[in-house]
């Protein structure tokens, strides 16, 4: 039985009719002037992804590192306004590519770890993963997303174990690190893993209660107060008992406790607060945390969620290059054109970011 079809079938109408496209039987309502230009830099920048894509499919500019994870963050960037695999369209037919490749047998090892053969680690792993478990229902036959369904089960599964991994240190039990075997963890590796689970369980997967309430606990074990003078900071940090939270942390944190079902705990309400006004890094976790924020945002209600997308407008429209990319500039950090702060990378990150507000994705939905 196909997956969710109905909500990608809306989603792209949806998108068409955002983009100012004709939509039979849809009335044509202007757009305010800034979800104009976003939508015009959304579709500058999956053109972009579009441009470099492999005759293997892969959308990459890490060809030897990464590869699978890069391609699964830009079907999602395509998926998340509005295009489909079965499309006969330009992106159509780029996303059919794309997932043949994640798809591959090479891509996955025996033990269901996506993060091996590309050399993304668990990060990468929770991407491909997530983006599995969105997908699927959506193959281009029911042959191709049973194949998916295999492969989705097989990775939840070393999840799961990686989680419980009996050699892990108390305070980090119940989060991940870049390996399945790691003895540590890490928020901005735990929230690749908790977004992947929450799709897991709305496409059907069983995902164990335990599991759930495990990542919880180690999320709020992340969750820290600090002063500076009359100020009160309520964030999340990289890892628990380290004193300094930043605002991509933050954001994590936020959208991992409210996939979890937590969103009206304290630690989400006064980390939320905190969040709206906190400096974005102007490092290399700029797009991740950006795109952490604009799923934050879009889970609360009326003017916060507003505002938090101005706010992702105003951090993104100014930075996307000429020929449609975002990346990190020489200055921002080390990583100024490979791996994370990569054009690929960063674009995928950035168009996610601006299209989280049609909730065309299952995940984002509240």
């Amino acid at each position: 039985m196909k997956h969710r079809p109905t909500l990608f079938v809306l989603a792209a109408l949806a998108w068409a009719s955002l983009a100012g496209l004709s939509v039979s039987g849809a009335e044509q309502v202007p757009l305010p002037t800034s979800q104009t230009q976003a939508n015009v830099a959304i579709t500058r920048g999956i053109n972009y992804l579009l441009s470099i894509q492999l005759p293997n499919g892969a959308i990459t500019d890490s060809p030897k590192n990464n590869s699978t994870a890069f391609t699964s963050l830009s079907i999602m960037a395509m998926l998340s306004v509005g295009h489909l695999p079965t499309d006969q369209t330009r992106e159509g037919e780029a996303l059919r590519k794309a997932l043949a490749l994640v798809l591959d047998p090479s891509r996955q090892d025996k033990s269901g770890y996506f993060g091996k053969a590309d050399k993304s680690g668990m990060e990468g792993h929770g991407i491909t993963t997530l983006m599995l478990t969105e997908v699927l229902g959506m193959g281009v036959n029911d042959d191709q997303d049973e194949l998916i369904r295999t492969r989705c089960q097989k990775a939840i599964d070393l999840i799961l174990r990686s989680q419980q991994h009996p050699k892990k240190d108390p305070s980090f039990r119940g989060g991940w690190r870049n390996t399945p075997t790691a003895k540590d963890a890490d928020l901005s590796i735990t929230i690749w893993q908790v977004m992947a689970l929450r799709s897991a369980k709305n496409a059907g997967f069983d995902v164990p209660k335990e599991a759930i309430d495990d990542a919880v606990a180690y999320i709020k074990r992340s969750f820290v107060r600090r002063s500076r003078g009359n100020k009160e900071a309520a964030c999340f940090t990289y890892q628990p008992k380290v004193e300094r939270g930043a605002f991509a942390m933050t954001a994590a944190g936020i959208v991992a406790l409210s996939l979890c079902g937590e969103q009206d705990s304290i630690e989400v309400r006064d980390a939320t607060k905190w969040l709206t006004t906190a400096p974005v890094d102007p490092t290399a976790w700029y797009y991740h945390g950006t795109y952490y924020f604009a799923q934050a945002m879009t889970q609360r209600d009326g003017n916060m969620e507003a505002q938090g997308r101005q706010r992702v407008e105003d951090l993104l429209l100014t930075r996307q290059s000429p020929d449609g990319f975002w990346d990190h500039t020489s200055t921002d950090n080390e990583y100024a054109t490979v791996g994370i702060g990569g054009r690929v990378h960063c674009t995928s990150l950035a168009v996610m970011s601006l299209g989280v507000r049609y909730h065309f994705l299952p995940v984002y939905q509240r």
